[in-house]
């Protein structure tokens, strides 16, 4: 970023606060700002992109006590206007009448002082912002070119893979990241799959830009009777045939392992869904659900009694077509 673009840029405007905030109005204001414009939120998004680049841009001078004080000064100097590189036109003075007032120079009647922005051997437009403001080549954020424009860093991707209950109750995770230890909050509930934003621990940005993100992929190790569906927890229960067809009352396990009482009314046919309200993930925003699927148990063999039971059950019910009108719907 040039000298030129200080006095062009009005990064008050920019970040929607007034000349006198704090840092404190200054830091809430980019931070709303940044979470709105970034553009993991805005993909594909160039204008979303460049907002977002002046955003940074104007947070990483009003930051910084010494850069905000440069820059105050030179808008002041500038009186908020852009600088022309010869005379003005009537009735506004150009950039020389400015630097002449300064420096000791004539007003329109008199000597007229030229600065040369870059030219060969002679001491540029930014030189003498630097010499100015106690700037030079060496300082942070300025240079030869001028002011170094903020770059935010770039996000880090981790995965961590947890054991199930851990992902049930909540738990945290200690993340290797570059030669740092990152330690990572997991919420209670977290489905596999599932990614945490963790935002600023991610490499630094330059130039006073913001740090990128970390992004956690998390996975969640199977359980052998219960599976995770959001809040809800889900896992399926075998019945016979008889406790089906008539009804029972199960004792279902659930995951702290005690057992809980589950009701199967008469007719429940196998693959039917049955809530246990509360007993899902317990979180702050409040808990899930058990849901239970019954799932027919058909028996691999048979005695002899028990084929003539099921037998007599046949004739009981002969002429009862359990696929009436199937062919009909398939035709439609």
């Amino acid at each position: 970023m040039t000298g030129q673009d200080w006095m062009e840029k009005d990064f008050y405007a920019v970040l929607g606060v007034p000349k006198d905030a704090d840092d404190a109005t200054i830091k809430k204001a980019y931070r709303k700002l940044a979470r709105q414009h970034h553009p993991d939120q805005n993909q594909g998004n160039a204008a979303a992109e460049s907002r977002f680049k002046e955003i940074g841009e104007a947070y990483a001078v009003l930051s910084d006590p010494e850069q905000r004080r440069q820059y105050d000064a030179v808008r002041a100097m500038a009186g908020g206007a852009r600088f022309s590189a010869g005379p003005g036109g009537a009735g506004a003075g150009g950039f020389e009448d400015i630097m002449g007032a300064m420096f000791g120079g004539g007003g329109r009647g008199g000597p007229r002082v030229r600065y040369s922005q870059g030219a060969p051997g002679g001491a540029g437009f930014e030189d003498i912002l630097g010499s100015m403001f106690g700037g030079g080549a060496g300082r942070t954020g300025y240079g030869p070119t001028g002011f170094t424009a903020p770059s935010p860093g770039a996000d880090v991707t981790a995965q961590v893979t947890l054991p199930f209950r851990a992902a049930v109750e909540g738990t945290t995770a200690d993340l290797e990241v570059d030669g740092r230890t990152i330690h990572a909050r997991i919420p209670a509930g977290i489905n596999d799959g599932k990614k945490i934003r963790l935002r600023g621990k991610g490499r630094p940005g330059s130039g006073g830009g913001a740090a990128g993100d970390l992004v956690v992929t998390v996975r969640v190790a199977p359980h052998p009777v219960f599976a995770l569906d959001g809040r809800d927890l889900r896992m399926t229960v075998p019945v016979t045939f008889v406790e089906a067809a008539l009804g029972t009352t199960l004792e279902v396990p659930i995951l702290d392992g005690s057992t809980v009482r589950l009701k199967v009314p008469s007719g429940t046919p196998s693959g039917r869904v049955l809530r246990l309200k509360g007993r899902g993930v317990q979180a702050s925003g409040g808990s899930g659900d058990l849901l239970v699927t019954v799932q027919v148990a058909v028996p691999q063999k048979l005695s002899k009694k028990a084929r003539q039971a099921l037998e007599t059950f046949a004739a009981e019910s002969d002429g009862e077509d359990v696929r009436a009108g199937l062919a009909q719907r398939a035709a439609e």
